[in-house]
């Protein structure tokens, strides 16, 4: 029988994997910040390597590296893409103030880590996806870190 002092047997069958959801969050938010801190340093093949879609883009949006998860699921080839502008030519989709807005603010102030949900629209493959836009100061330069919907490893 419950108690005042103890909490319903339902709590208790709940909170084990409660916290095992919340700790797998906590984890891969940490690894997504070691990835962003080491980005700027790794080559393309250790890009391609990383379980989450990975673009960088330069202060005018066009696109300097674009790893192979992302090329996988936008579905277009890495080669076709680097060095165009990202938020025209590529994902038209994302100029919205959601996302191209808080890319050109987070340029203009040279400081950017912010996480939202966002929808895909490309015509040959939709996604619900989570975006972190991360600013780095080493480069000058925006990371777009590319999740599932809750956030987790994709490729």
């Amino acid at each position: 029988m419950d108690t005042p002092d103890t909490p319903p047997r339902d709590v208790w069958r709940l909170t084990p994997a409660s916290h095992e959801a919340h700790e797998a969050h906590h984890a891969h938010e940490a690894h997504k910040a070691e990835i962003l801190s080491a980005a700027d340093t790794m080559s393309g093949e250790e890009l391609d390597t990383l379980p989450y879609g990975m673009i960088q883009l330069d202060a005018t949006g066009r696109i300097l590296k674009y790893n192979a998860v992302e090329s996988r699921l936008a579905q277009l080839p890495q080669a076709t893409t680097v060095g165009r502008k990202f938020f025209s030519e590529i994902a038209p989709c994302t100029k919205v103030q959601q996302f191209y807005g808080q890319f050109k603010d987070g340029v203009l102030r040279e400081s950017l880590d912010t996480t939202f949900s966002f929808h895909f629209a490309f015509k040959q493959n939709p996604r619900d996806v989570t975006v972190r836009l991360f600013y780095s100061k080493r480069t000058r330069s925006v990371w777009v870190m590319i999740s599932d919907r809750e956030g987790n490893p994709i490729g």
